[in-house]
């Protein structure tokens, strides 16, 4: 008692099977022994079905950046869709073995079928080194960037400073202020300071050489007879006036305090530019850390081409990893074939023997249903057509009786009129 409900699951669930196989259960049940082909193909379809809805899971989810249940609805869709063009594809067609066209597009159907779900499982298998290579690509990418916007945009030495080689108007950063602008200010003032330096060092060199001259004359006195007093040599008078008249002609301490003026002011301007080129490597910083956070924004969730791109280079650069690639591509085409496979090189059996005998059968009795139905109509035309033609008759022979009898009517009052004028014109001659 308790095995006939399992039993009665499992032939409602082959019986489930076998109706993915598109057979009639009717005639299948005159070849019994047949049963088990059909469920073995049902499972077929439906693990094919299954597996082209784990396909759409993987590639709506990727599609999608996260596990959503709205990719539920597609992955259903497609599943639904798949089971019903395999359940197409291994329907068993009369005559199939006599027509090779249908056998061949159905197969070119389940290969690109099979293309089209192998490629996301292929792509979830390999998502460990994918997102590997996106991740290693993205930060190249980044690092590029960050190279370029650094190179095309150092720290100004000129106010006039071109764009360095290769750097276009995505690596030109836009500043307010950049150090070059008091660079030539510098440049001129420490030109200037240098020329004014080597003049004030020969200057101090040669007042050097006269005053050495003056001491060393004015240590010698002189001593005088008159008065006997000692006094300074006239020699040393003479150098005392030509020491003062090289300062006075060679204005070596107004040379000297603008020399001074100069350093002065070329030092604060070092101090500004030293400030300004912190700020501006402080701006060319942040307008950096902004280009590559946008950079890094357009880099969003890894997408199904970006996925497909880093798998092909993945293989393109490793010859393993390519035969790998293509191996699992195969297999998978190969599984989603399977059905048409199966169906098709199984060879032809007692059911389709008896499907085609069936169809031949049906169409044949469908040509003699049509063809008496055709003389049914036709014999009812003739009876119809025969039934108008004896009432045309019956109407014509009416009107010719009912004309005999107007002119035999008409005849007989012809008659009497003519008897009756006769008695009259008797009557009146014997009169």
């Amino acid at each position: 008692m308790t095995d006939f409900p399992t039993n009665r699951i499992g032939s409602d669930a082959a019986r489930g099977l076998r109706t993915l196989t598109g057979v009639d259960e009717e005639l299948l049940s005159r070849v019994r022994y047949e049963r088990s082909k059909y469920t073995a193909l049902g499972g077929v379809v439906l693990g094919t079905a299954v597996i082209a809805a784990f396909s759409m899971w993987n590639f709506a989810t990727e599609a999608l950046g996260r596990i959503s249940v709205v990719a539920l609805l597609p992955t259903v869709i497609w599943m639904l869709f798949v089971l019903n063009l395999d359940r197409w594809l291994v329907t068993p067609q009369p005559n199939a073995r006599r027509r090779l066209g249908p056998l061949l597009m159905r197969l070119l159907v389940a290969l690109m079928l099979g293309a089209v779900i192998a490629e996301p499982l292929v792509l979830r298998i390999f998502q460990t080194a994918i997102e590997e290579r996106v991740q290693d690509e993205r930060t190249d990418t980044v690092d590029e960037l960050r190279t370029n916007l650094v190179r095309c945009n150092p720290v100004p030495s000129t106010t006039r400073t071109g764009a360095p080689e290769g750097c276009g108007t995505r690596y030109v950063l836009s500043f307010r202020a950049t150090p070059g602008d008091r660079v030539d200010e510098l440049t001129a003032l420490r030109s200037d300071a240098a020329t004014l330096q080597k003049r004030v060092d020969q200057d101090t060199t040669r007042l050097e050489a006269i005053d050495s001259e003056v001491r060393d004359e004015c240590r010698r006195l002189v001593r005088i007879a008159a008065t006997g007093l000692y006094q300074r040599t006239s020699e040393c008078l003479r150098l005392r006036a030509k020491a003062q008249d090289y300062r006075t002609t060679h204005r070596t301490a107004q040379n000297e305090q603008r020399l001074a003026g100069m350093n002065t002011r070329i030092s604060k301007i070092e101090t500004q530019l030293t400030s300004s080129r912190g700020a501006f490597l402080k701006a060319r910083a942040d307008a950096i850390a902004q280009r590559l956070a946008e950079e890094r924004a357009k880099q969003k969730e890894i997408g199904v081409l970006e996925r497909i791109r880093a798998l092909d280079e993945l293989a393109s650069g490793n010859p393993v990893l390519f035969v790998g690639i293509w191996l699992v591509r195969l297999l998978f085409v190969l599984l989603d074939v399977l059905p048409v496979l199966v169906k098709y090189l199984s060879g032809e059996t007692a059911y389709d023997r008896m499907l085609t005998g069936e169809s031949n059968s049906a169409v044949k009795i469908h040509g003699e249903q049509v063809r008496l139905a055709e003389r049914r109509a036709l014999a009812d035309l003739e009876i119809a057509q025969d039934a108008i033609e004896q009432e045309v008759r019956r109407h014509r022979a009416e009107s010719e009786a009912a004309l005999r009898e107007h002119t035999a009517a008409m005849n007989i009052r012809v008659r009497q009129a003519v008897n009756a004028l006769e008695d009259e014109i008797r009557r009146s001659s014997t009169v």
